[in-house]
Parts: structure tokens; C-alpha cells; sequence
């Protein structure tokens, strides 16, 4: 019986002490990875080879990231020189828990694609964790110097021409206007066209109108002498019976 009693607490004695082993192993690999990533700082170049140090650290319940860069010098003139940060809690991504530093990698590939590493987007959103809410992304906070956006420059005026106003024009007060009626307009007569194969045409000369002739007496006794001989003469002595009977009328 108590052989059973000591072997049971053997048993129960190495089983606290490999549960105790794995907790300060996984400590220690946590704590390893912080010391990896808020220790030794991540570096990149951006576009227009500005060099970039990413540098993290804890604020109360929020991760913050500072991204300082210094442009390159050009002669005697320094570079640029500026830094942003941002804050957001990534820790409750579950793949920022297993490899934190992979995190921050990827923000950094989107940041070395950019001319100035503080003028890309407000909200970073890893691959990794990309799935998650807001608050495990890392969000823009500030920035130093201040983007300000430059207004256009007017044109300068050379100072050896001088500045000559636009003369103002008189404004003419509307007058009211008769308002006048279209005349009629007559249709254009348009000459006789030639007909192919005739002259041209002439204009055409007035007839005079016959007058009314007066019958002298004489014819007026013909007639009357040959209408008689017609009814009382025979054919053969026509000639004869009228010849006689207007010399009778006469």
C-alpha cells in the first residue's frame, strides 16, 4: 500500500515538472520573439532610396510602430529626414501570436513600394491578419514634418512690363425698339430658259384688233340687188338681174 502511495507521487511529481518545463519554454520563445522584434529594429529602402528603420514597442494595451527615414544627400545639402507612427493591437490575431515579427515584415513590403514611406494608406492589414477587425491592424497616428498639400503658385508678373487694366466697357442701357414688320417678299421671276434645239425665244408683239369696217352704200345695194336676182332670176341671167336691179336702186 504504500509502495502504491510513493509511486503515485512520482508519477504526479513529473508530470508538474514537464508542465512547468513547457510553460517557461514557451515564455521564454514569447519573450524571445518580442526581444527579436522590439530589439533588433527592420530595415528597408524605399523608392527613391530613402533608408527606413521600423522600430517596435508597447503602449498600455496597444502595439506601436515608429518608421523613421533619412533621404540620401545630394553635394553638400542633407537629405530628408521624417518619421510617422502607428498603433493597433495585433495580438489579438492569432497568427501575430506565432510569429509576430512576419507581422511587421509584411507592413514592410507594402512600405518600401512607396517615394515616402509616411504617404501611403492609414491602415496597414497584413496578409497574415488580414481577416481580423481594426483594432489588429495598425493604424496611422502622426507624422513629423506635416504633409500639407501645396496650393497652385500664381504666374509672377515681370516687373519690367507694366500692369495695364483691362478697360471697362460702357453698358448700354437696352433701348426699346419699334418693332417692325417684315415686308412681303416678292417671288423672284425667273427668265424663260431656252428650250435645246430652239433660238431664244422673242417676246411676242402685240396683234392690233381688227376694226369694225362701214359699208358704204353702194356694196350695201350689191347685196340687196343680188339677194332679189337670187329669188326672181333664173342662174343663167343672174349676172344680168343684179346688174339691173342696183341700177334701179341707185
Amino acid at each position: 500500500m504504500r509502495a502504491r502511495m510513493r509511486v503515485a507521487l512520482l508519477f504526479l511529481a513529473a508530470a508538474v515538472w514537464v508542465a512547468s518545463a513547457q510553460t517557461s519554454n514557451s515564455s521564454n520563445q514569447q519573450q524571445q520573439q518580442q526581444r527579436s522584434i522590439w530589439d533588433e529594429p527592420i530595415r528597408f529602402t524605399t523608392k527613391t532610396k530613402d533608408s527606413c528603420t521600423m522600430v517596435v514597442s508597447g503602449a498600455g494595451d496597444y502595439t506601436r510602430l515608429r518608421v523613421s527615414c533619412k533621404g540620401p544627400s545630394q553635394g553638400q545639402t542633407q537629405g530628408r529626414s521624417y518619421y510617422c507612427d502607428f498603433q493597433g493591437k495585433p495580438n489579438v490575431c492569432r497568427a501575430y501570436n506565432l510569429n509576430p515579427r512576419h507581422y511587421f515584415t509584411q507592413v514592410m513590403w507594402d512600405m518600401r513600394k512607396l517615394s515616402h514611406a509616411c504617404q501611403g494608406p492609414k491602415i496597414y492589414r497584413p496578409a497574415m491578419c488580414k481577416k481580423y477587425p481594426e483594432e489588429a491592424q495598425m493604424t496611422f497616428l502622426a507624422s513629423w514634418p506635416k504633409t500639407t498639400t501645396q496650393k497652385p503658385s500664381r504666374p509672377v508678373q515681370d516687373p519690367r512690363k507694366p500692369v495695364v487694366p483691362a478697360p471697362n466697357k460702357p453698358v448700354v442701357p437696352p433701348q426699346n425698339k419699334p418693332v417692325t414688320t417684315p415686308k412681303p417678299v416678292k417671288p423672284h421671276q425667273q427668265p424663260n430658259k431656252p428650250q435645246p434645239g430652239k433660238g431664244p425665244t422673242q417676246p411676242k408683239k402685240a396683234t392690233p384688233k381688227p376694226g369694225k369696217t362701214t359699208t358704204r352704200p353702194t356694196e350695201q345695194t350689191d347685196v340687196k340687188a343680188s339677194r332679189i336676182a337670187n329669188e326672181y332670176c333664173w342662174k343663167s341671167f343672174h349676172g344680168v338681174c343684179t346688174y339691173f336691179i342696183s341700177w334701179f336702186q341707185n
